[in-house]
């Protein structure tokens, strides 16, 4: 199931892409209608009810098709403003550096780390589909651009071992882990590079993980104004996404709706001859095989 956030008339709403339509349910209008009670208000709310969630929805959508008032219940895209699926994560947005050994070559320096390097973006970085987000000019001269693959927890907890990881994903979505190279190395740690308001853009949907049976073998495409930048594979990730779950539960509770960026593969700006940074007037589509493609524009 593909699930996406949005505003609609002013409400902030959520639901799954109709089928073979370029729509998506209001499943809170839908449940409203057909006396279902206590249904989560968010995506973020319901994650922690892994797979239940995704078949109270199923059956919300299946009420709708025999209701009477059935297209009132869907919304084309084009009347939709999309948000990110988690538009506010519980807590900072986790992030794993260098996890592609091609692309950590390509930054220089000591190449792959010997342990998994870990970062944060705040909340207020979060950012949605097909939105407009700002250069910070004032701020940075090089913005640059991260396509990866992003795990959104659904159940969580502490210290959980490699082979039960799987069971605390709900999903995958597509991340822009933008970055001020600049920042990074003038305050000579990740944060403030990586946090600048809008600079991590999730979406389009939160794809179930019972639709991505193997994350580890997925192409991760990045186009800067339709020249291709980053080609990729998550196969060729460093460290898989249930020793990233088992390592970072050591430290951190994850909770529903945490959301972790597995890395990025080469072909970044900051590694072109010579460097090229996003500007003003910029297009970025990310590509996720079995996702998606996310939109950004800057300005």
């Amino acid at each position: 199931m593909k699930l996406l956030s949005f505003k609609y008339d002013g409400k902030t709403l959520f639901g799954p892409k109709v089928k073979k339509e370029e729509a998506v349910w209001d499943v809170q209008k839908i449940a409203e209608a057909v006396g279902e009670q206590n249904f989560p208000a968010s995506i973020a709310e319901g994650v922690a009810s892994g797979m239940d969630f995704v078949e109270k929805i199923r059956n919300l959508c299946e009420k709708a098709h025999s209701h009477e008032d059935m297209d009132t219940f869907k919304y084309s895209f084009e009347a939709i403003e999309w948000l990110s699926p988690i538009p506010r994560t519980p807590k900072n947005v986790l992030g794993v550096g260098k996890n592609y050994a091609d692309h950590a070559s390509e930054m220089g320096g000591e190449g792959v780390p010997a342990k998994m390097m870990i970062f944060t973006k705040s909340p207020t970085a979060i950012a949605g589909d097909e939105q407009t987000l700002p250069i910070h000019e004032a701020l940075t001269s090089q913005l640059d651009y991260e396509g990866e693959l992003a795990v959104v927890i659904g159940k969580g907890g502490r210290n959980i071992p490699k082979q039960l990881a799987y069971d605390t994903i709900f999903g995958y979505t597509i991340a822009n882990d933008l970055t001020a190279r600049d920042l990074q190395a003038e305050r000579k740690q990740f944060f403030l590079g990586k946090t600048l308001d809008g600079s991590c853009p999730l979406g389009p949907y939160i794809v179930t993980k019972d639709e991505i049976p193997n994350p580890h073998n997925l192409s991760i495409v990045t186009k800067v104004n339709d020249e291709v930048r980053q080609n990729g594979n998550t196969k060729s990730m460093i460290i898989p996404i249930d020793e990233i779950i088992e390592e970072l539960s050591k430290f951190v509770t994850l909770e529903p709706g945490d959301v972790i960026l597995t890395g990025t593969p080469a072909g970044v700006g900051k590694a072109m001859n010579p460097p090229t940074y996003l500007k003003a007037g910029d297009t970025v589509k990310i590509s996720v095989e079995g996702i998606g493609t996310l939109v950004n524009y800057f300005e």
